[in-house]
């Protein structure tokens, strides 16, 4: 089968063919070719490398904290119930502030959603160690993550609307920059922490910085509503609009009504699977060095171990999409993850100590589920508005699925006293994401399930 890159070659190639035709035939057209020229240069590079920088963002909030949270608890004088509430907070934002993400995209431009989402992120790192107290340092958190979960929404629907025949490749590369920044944050923290001065405060804060980077590259983008058209397209366009009735005063067609997303199957599946998998990242983000440490292990040691879960969606995340949007169906894949998953926690369970590297790096590859759903949002619908739909819906009913989890593991870690029950609670879930993953694997998309 040819590969992504050899089919984009060829259809560029005919549209440069096709375009160079029409500028001749059509006066006035050479201006749309110059910008679709000038769009596939440098304004496709300078996206590509904010779509980098704002997925390496969209995890250490999350990761820092996981591995400062035992100076955290004790510095603001948590419980661990009061902990678990905290770990639980990311998917609560996601869920809220997540659904909102299609409409400001319409009224405002994903571009500008994006950049919004970005500004929301450093300004939150940089204010919650700050803040004074647990509440408001829940409050700074919940600011940079409804900037994490606006840019969550968008991430799908920007690589689906300006980067179509690459799919695959582009999510890839998305997962594996996030994937970078959740296990840089994971590993740095404790280190960069020391290097300060050894208060929390600063550990935290210094996150931020990355956020700057990200907010100065989507400037060009926030006035930039729509993707581009090649000169073919736009001349395709003028004859159906003027073979209409009317002629070229009949305008554009109208706009299809949104899809009625609930009624799929498949919808449901992708949302339950998204759902499962944050459950199984936001415990292990949230609460896996801690299970390290008390384990016996140092409070570097397990910031590196969570580092290695991490790293392993750096390679992973731009292989499985690729390899996933070549597959009819992607059930194989989740089935391997899933039994990653429970390999892992059995280990953590029998002997958290000495397999921890092997552990480490079996939950890591486990972990890999979510680039796995992110393709699938895209390949699961056939338009843009359609993935705008799906990502939001999934995401949004997801992250609302996955709330209880990691505020049950900090009751379940309270009132035991031990991990035992937590650890058996995340294998446990991992069968129904399995399942699950597999019913939304399946070679379909909602339109063909639920209409118009």
């Amino acid at each position: 089968m040819p590969s992504e890159e050899t089919r984009t070659e060829t259809r560029t190639d005919k549209t440069e063919t096709l375009t160079a035709t029409e500028t001749r035939a059509v006066p006035g057209q050479a201006s749309s070719t110059s910008s679709t020229r000038a769009w596939t240069t440098w304004t496709t590079r300078l996206l590509m490398l904010g779509i980098v920088l704002a997925a390496f963002n969209l995890r250490p909030a999350i990761t820092s904290l996981g591995a400062l949270l035992e100076e955290v608890r004790d510095g603001l004088g948590m419980s661990g119930s009061v902990a678990g509430l905290l770990t639980s907070v990311p998917p609560l934002c996601f869920a809220v502030f997540g659904v909102t993400a299609p409409r400001l995209a319409r009224r405002f431009g994903p571009g500008a959603v994006v950049w919004a989402g970005m500004v929301a992120i450093t300004a939150g790192l940089l204010i919650r160690p700050y803040a004074g107290g647990t509440a408001g340092f829940l409050a700074a958190t919940a600011l940079a993550l409804m900037g994490i979960a606006v840019s969550n929404v968008l991430m799908p629907v920007i690589v689906k609307r300006y980067f179509p025949d690459r799919v695959g490749s582009m999510t890839g590369l998305y997962s594996m920059a996030l994937a970078f920044g959740t296990s840089i944050a994971a590993a740095a923290t404790v280190p960069v922490t020391n290097a300060l001065g050894g208060g929390w405060q600063p550990g935290l804060a210094v996150w931020a910085t990355l956020g700057v980077a990200a907010v100065l590259a989507w400037i060009p983008f926030v006035r930039h509503r729509e993707a581009p058209q090649s000169a073919s397209a736009s001349a395709s366009a003028s004859e159906r609009t003027a073979d209409a009735p009317g002629g070229r005063g009949a305008g554009p067609a109208p706009e299809q009504p949104p899809l009625r997303i609930t009624r799929s199957r498949t919808a449901w599946a992708l949302a339950v699977f998204f759902g499962l998998q944050a459950t199984a990242a936001y415990i292990t983000m949230g609460w896996m060095a801690q299970i390290f440490r008390d384990s016996g292990v140092s409070a570097g040691t397990a910031g590196l171990l969570l580092a290695v879960i991490m790293v392993m969606g750096v390679p992973l995340a731009f292989v499985i999409p690729r390899v996933a949007t070549r597959l009819p169906h992607q059930g194989p894949i989740v089935l391997v993850l899933g039994l990653c998953g429970l390999a892992g926690y059995a280990g953590l369970y029998f002997a958290p100590v000495g397999g921890a590297w092997a552990w480490a790096l079996l939950l890591g590859i486990s972990n890999c589920a979510f680039p796995l759903a992110l393709t699938m949002v895209g390949m699961r619908a056939r338009t843009g508005a359609g993935v705008a739909q799906l990502s939001a819906f999934a995401q949004s009913t997801g992250y609302l699925i996955s709330i209880p989890g990691p505020l049950l593991v900090g009751v379940l870690y309270q009132h035991s006293g031990g991990w035992g029950l937590p650890i058996t609670l995340m294998c446990a879930l991992m069968v129904p994401q399995i399942v699950v993953g597999v019913l939304a694997g399946r070679d379909r998309t909602v339109e063909d399930e639920v209409g118009r």
